[in-house]
């Protein structure tokens, strides 16, 4: 039976709506820093079911004067899934669910995000770590706290993809080991299907709750008894004409802005990386000319000649900086780009409504 799980792959992912309650109430205490807590529950065949979760204990972070706190605070607690600390909670927690008989199998952990922020060493040593060491089939479920204070809910579960787990387990993130296997930042995640489930107790209990009473309307016998306090249906509503940016909008834009400058920075190092290595090849290159004429001259005069090969121990190529990096902010810009698309699309209606008055030529 075990065997016929593993060749199942995950297809789906089903959590319970208390799980997702308990998520949402983590996420938005413990908001701007990162929460996680690990999953519990079962693998059933292709569906993942997520049944209860339990928050990580807080790590101290050190104590420190800069005004980098709140940064060391949050990555402390980012860090905290694959912590030695918190390894031995989950295992005792474990313990204590298998006695009394539930679903006692670790399924992953949960994570908190802001505006989509998630895409960045933390959550994929983590990932890593339990897909390696705990369970491979396990996955990382993103809460994003901001998205959901708009009203709709944004949940999502990851997995590291075989050809990543299979790259980063080598350590091999160089160009060339990129070319060869055709790696690209689209393949470093892959989302699986989310949907929310209610056991059938709890379906049962919500159609027991009783419903407010009928009230019969009343028509009233003259005009003048028409109550007008309340507005119609078609009351004026100016709110929607607003030319206010969405100040989500501008909060994901500034991001997208820092995303990409970082992306030109890694840019940057790998190009100085080039220079360097051209700079070193042209070297040997023209030491080993030197040699071979050297050679040539020793023979003619009967002379032993010199080893070639000693401009390795003479010469040190620069060493190629790891494209993780980049492969991780290609990912995160291209988050970011798909929730301005998405944040964008009222804002932009309403200015192509009144372009007319933006112009530079109708501005007085």
């Amino acid at each position: 039976m075990a065997d016929l799980l593993k060749e199942a792959p995950l297809t789906a992912v089903q959590v319970e709506a208390l799980v997702v309650m308990k998520i949402i109430k983590h996420c938005s205490q413990t908001f701007p820093t990162t929460a996680t807590g690990f999953l519990v529950g079962m693998d059933a065949k292709s569906t993942l079911e997520i049944t209860n979760s339990f928050p990580f204990p807080t790590v101290d972070a050190p104590v420190t004067d800069s005004h980098h706190d709140n940064n060391a605070i949050s990555n402390h607690a980012a860090a905290a899934p694959r912590h030695k600390a918190n390894a031995v909670y989950q295992t005792e927690m474990i313990r204590k669910l298998r006695e009394v008989n539930v679903d006692a199998n670790n399924v992953g952990w949960y994570t908190s995000a802001n505006l989509g922020n998630f895409v960045n060493m933390n959550m994929i040593e983590n990932q890593y770590h339990y897909q390696k060491e705990l369970n491979e089939r396990t996955v990382a479920i993103v809460h994003d706290v901001s998205r959901s204070s708009q009203g709709s809910l944004s949940l999502r579960a990851f997995r590291l993809s075989p050809a990543f787990m299979l790259a980063y387990k080598e350590n091999k993130f160089t160009t060339e080991s990129l070319q060869k296997s055709s790696f690209r930042y689209q393949d470093i995640l892959l989302e699986l299907p989310l949907q929310i489930h209610n056991s059938h107790l709890l379906t049962s209990f919500l159609h027991t709750l009783p419903k407010s009473p009928y009230q019969p309307s009343t028509i009233p016998p003259s005009l003048s008894e028409i109550p007008t306090s309340q507005p119609g249906p078609l009351h004026p509503n100016f709110t929607t004409l607003s030319l206010s940016i969405d100040p989500f909008l501008s909060q994901t834009a500034d991001l997208l802005l820092d995303s990409i400058e970082s992306h030109h920075t890694e840019l940057a190092n790998h190009q100085y990386y080039q220079r360097s290595l051209a700079r070193e090849q042209a070297k040997i290159t023209a030491w080993q000319q030197k040699r071979k004429a050297e050679n040539a001259s020793r023979v003619l005069t009967k002379q032993a000649p010199l080893p070639e090969d000693e401009w390795q121990r003479l010469f040190k190529l620069p060493q190629e900086p790891g494209r993780l990096e980049v492969l991780l902010n290609s990912r995160q810009v291209e988050q970011y780009a798909r929730q301005v698309d998405g944040f964008a699309a009222g804002v932009t209606g309403k200015m192509f409504a009144v372009r007319s008055n933006l112009l530079p030529e109708k501005m007085e």
